[in-house]
């Protein structure tokens, strides 16, 4: 057989049975559950990050930061004006039993991690993430970052 005999193929309809099906992706779960009942291959992949998506946070900058730099990066550290602040504002709110608000209290009430309260009131130690911090700020009504530290976030009840 020579290649005068044989069909060259170009263009987008040149596809064969051997180049197999075509890959298709899937939006929805019913879609989803559809192609696995057909009993066809099925591979996920979980988008990490998409151009319209709201940054949590700079975690990852920072992290690209440090494995960037060829020096030590120090991290932030809580002030001692900030933990005092914390403390005082903590123990002047009262739990719901009518006692001095504990960490646990208070981290329950902001619906963090205890380690983030004990952290905020320990002065040297690693500064938690601003989600976490505008949380316990909030709970405890007491301002943790910006010029006023120790102002209160809001004012005095209406009644």
């Amino acid at each position: 057989m020579s290649d005068w005999d044989q069909v060259t193929k170009i263009g987008s309809k040149a596809r064969g049975g051997a180049a197999g099906p075509r890959e298709t992706v899937i939006k929805g779960k019913s879609a989803l559950n559809a192609a696995q009942r057909s009993g066809g291959i099925v591979a996920t992949e979980k988008k990490f990050a998409t151009a319209n998506a709201a940054s949590k946070g700079i975690e990852g900058q920072h992290l690209t930061k440090v494995d960037r730099s060829e020096d030590i990066v120090a991290t932030k550290k809580v002030p001692d004006d900030v933990a005092k602040a914390l403390q005082q504002a903590r123990q002047q709110l009262k739990n719901p039993k009518g006692a001095t608000m504990t960490q646990k209290d208070l981290a329950s009430k902001a619906s963090v991690d205890v380690a983030y309260v004990a952290a905020l009131e320990r002065p040297g130690a690693d500064w938690p993430g601003m989600d976490f911090v505008q949380k316990i700020q909030k709970a405890a009504n007491v301002r943790l970052t910006g010029s006023n530290i120790g102002a209160p976030m809001f004012g005095p009840k209406k009644k």
